[in-house]
């Protein structure tokens, strides 16, 4: 544990103005209270309220964030109270303190509806004074880091929740040192197996290629100083989560990643920044669509940097950001700049942008509705999206989260506007609705009279402000349909065990389950909600069968009329969880393809054989088949590994087709049966640890033209 006098040497540091002896006395305080007690580890308490000091302390924060941090727990874990922090440190402090005992209550992995709730009040709370979610997420950090002394079950929960609310929240923050470092500490929890086998590829990759990042950061300072270029540069290897992300955002093995290794270099001015691109590009070859300026186009968090992927000769790309030393500060604290001290003086980081504004934005967006669940996916869509800027006809800039649509785009313009959207054009070339946005691209939105929101949008509008206005135009409308469907589903269920369901046996399944009335109930299982399983339950527990929880592969989809017949599209093969959507053929019912099948464009202007539909929520059965392409080490024993890996994860291998045989390596086409996306990704996950895949693949068949697609006659 850090003595006192070392807590006050670290920030005399950097602030010679500092009150020790308030520093001095909160410690002595906090020790005094905390006496006694012992975290799970067995250390002293009062060590945690030390450490998270120590953090705060290192990002260069004021004084009363760093009393605050050594009493954060006081008044919720000893006999301190409020008044007590007031009169011996002051109101500022014990505002703080009193704001950081409320976030601590909160339980953020509860239920959804609960963790929503608390989300909102987190929200409120830090848009009051950002110190307080400072020392939260330090106090969530140490605690990461000393993980070990809890029990696995409690492990896995905080993990959990940091993944899923602290990391993205310090990455929103713009603290993007701590988000890495919570996101690997909770991978380490999660999924270790997957975190040692990158860490085992770094290390084999090493032994193979020599230090990679040692060679390419002299190579660079080397090109840097001929140009007359004053810079530091800096290189390292990605963080073992970022690297597996990659793999699963782009469904590519761990050799085929363009940007495992990353290299930053730090310049004086701005002017230098464009100089040190040209200098590079000059020297390694630029990779064509691999080049941001968030300088020019700053993030919403105040990050700025020039991003850049190159390639050598050796085919070798890496990525390269190119920043000034304020960027940098910013880039690597975020809103810690804010409060950051020099010298004894609160540092001006011109570039610096407060969240305050995002966050007051959420909570006006949502005040005063009850829908938790569309608070709750806006919050995580904005704490997770990256952002890229596009051009309105005026010449407006946009600003939107990465892989948005040109309906987020619509509605990012006006809500009306949006509602209204009949098409689009991107740099003047129509395109699908569904058409995923780039930086610098230049988007005209085609209205018409009459036109109104479409169900089908949902599943590719990616904004909480596009998908709030879509599900509210679609409230009204969707009501009676859903209601109906609903009906239909329950009465089904219901006599799947030998009982009616009356209108007394739905109010009776509505109060067990604590929704308003029976009008609910039937709309939230017609929206798939909620899963006839539960309604059933909620009223006859004791007749449910144990292999409810599997869903007939009949009913898998919701969204049909009752005579309606589906089968899922050969091109895609569409798993439960995917994004789906129907084109009904006369004869043939409908096919289902996922909403990314390159055969949706063919349909672009029949709008009127498109159907919303989606997955009922639940667990399916291990029936629904995926192709996957994989390349292996041809060697004794590995196709039996291959095998036993796909049996071990309840996945069944219906066919197995050899297209590619070298004295070397096979390439094989593997057919799985499976439960939904998840489980496919998980199987992935396996075999990719595997040392002898290399390389594996989801593979779906390519459709060039429409005489290949199901006829319509």
């Amino acid at each position: 544990m850090l003595k006192v006098e070392g807590l006050n040497a670290l920030v005399r540091a950097y602030n010679p103005k500092t009150n020790s002896q308030r520093i001095s006395a909160a410690y002595k305080f906090g020790q005094e209270f905390h006496a006694g007690q012992v975290r799970y580890s067995g250390d002293p308490y009062f060590a945690h309220p030390v450490a998270v000091a120590e953090i705060l302390a290192e990002q260069k924060l004021d004084d009363s964030t760093i009393i605050t941090a050594l009493l954060h727990d006081t008044i919720e874990d000893t006999t301190a109270s409020y008044s007590e922090i007031s009169q011996y440190f002051g109101e500022e402090v014990a505002i703080l303190v009193d704001g950081v005992t409320k976030l601590t209550k909160l339980q953020l992995s509860s239920l959804e509806t609960k963790e929503a709730e608390n989300l909102r009040k987190l929200f409120i709370a830090t848009s009051k004074d950002l110190r307080v979610i400072l020392v939260k997420l330090a106090d969530r950090l140490h605690n990461m880091r000393t993980i070990k002394a809890l029990d696995p079950q409690k492990q896995i929960k905080k993990a959990h929740e940091t993944m899923e609310i602290y990391a993205p929240l310090a990455g929103r923050m713009g603290m993007q040192w701590m988000r890495e470092e919570l996101e690997d500490l909770a991978f380490k929890v999660l999924n270790s197996n997957a975190r040692q086998s990158i860490i085992r590829r770094f290390i084999t990759l090493q032994k193979d290629a020599g230090d990679v990042i040692h060679r390419i950061t002299m190579d660079m300072r080397r090109e840097l100083e001929q140009a007359g270029i004053e810079a530091k540069v800096y290189g390292r290897a990605k963080k073992p989560y970022s690297v597996w992300r990659k793999m699963e955002e782009k469904k590519q093995g761990f050799t085929r990643l363009s940007d495992i290794y990353g290299f930053r270099v730090i310049t004086e001015d701005e002017e230098d920044c464009y100089r040190a691109l040209g200098a590079i590009h000059r020297r390694w070859c630029a990779v064509p669509d691999r080049f941001v300026d968030y300088i020019s186009q700053p993030k919403s968090n105040g990050y700025r940097s020039l991003h850049s992927t190159v390639s050598g000769q050796d085919g070798k790309m890496v990525e390269v950001q190119i920043r000034t030393h304020a960027m940098h500060e910013v880039a690597e604290t975020g809103v810690a700049a804010h409060w950051s001290y020099r010298d004894g003086v609160r540092v001006e980081n011109p570039f610096a942008v407060n969240p305050v504004k995002w966050i007051s934005s959420l909570n006006e967006q949502f005040e005063g509705q009850e829908d938790h669940h569309e608070f709750l996916e806006a919050v995580k869509l904005e704490m997770y999206s990256d952002r890229v800027f596009c051009f309105s006809p005026k010449g407006d800039v946009i600003e939107l989260p990465q892989c948005a649509t040109l309906i987020d785009f619509a509605f990012a313009i006006h809500s009306k506007l949006g509602s209204r959207t009949a098409g689009g054009k991107v740099d003047g070339v129509r395109m699908p609705l569904w058409t995923r946005l780039k930086n610098g691209q230049s988007v005209e939105i085609i209205t018409a009279e009459g036109q109104k929101p479409q169900a089908s949008w949902l599943e590719f509008a990616t904004t909480g402000k596009a998908r709030t206005a879509i599900r509210l135009a679609l409230r009204d409308l969707d009501r009676n349909r859903f209601k109906k469907l609903g009906k239909e589903l329950a009465r089904a269920a219901f006599e799947n065990i030998g009982r009616k369901s009356t209108d007394k046996v739905l109010d009776t399944a509505a109060k067990n389950l604590g929704l308003e009335d029976r009008d609910m109930l039937l709309k939230m299982l017609g929206s798939a909600e909620i899963n006839t399983h539960s309604v059933v339950k909620a009223v006859y527990s004791d007749l449910v069968p144990s292999d409810v929880d599997e869903i007939s592969p009949l009913r898998a989809v919701i969204g049909l009329e009752q005579d309606q017949s589906f089968k899922r599209a050969t091109c895609c093969s569409p798993l439960p969880g995917e994004r789906i959507v129907g084109i009904t053929h006369r004869g043939k019912g409908v096919v289902v393809h996922a909403i990314d099948c390159d055969v949706l464009r063919q349909y672009e202007n029949e709008s009127r054989r498109w159907i919303d539909l989606h997955w009922q929520s639940g667990t399916h059965p291990p029936v629904y088949g995926a192709t996957l392409l994989m390349t292996i080490g041809n060697d004794a024993g590995v196709l039996g590994r291959i095998c036993t890996l796909i049996g071990e994860q309840k996945a069944n291998i219906s066919n197995l087709n050899f297209t590619d045989r070298k004295p070397d390596f096979y390439q094989m086409q593997i057919e799985v049966e499976l439960r939904d996306v998840t489980h496919l990704h998980a199987l992935m996950a396996v075999l990719e640890a595997d040392s002898d895949v290399s390389s594996l693949e989801r593979f779906r068949k390519t459709v060039k033209t429409r005489a290949f697609v199901e006829s319509d006659a």
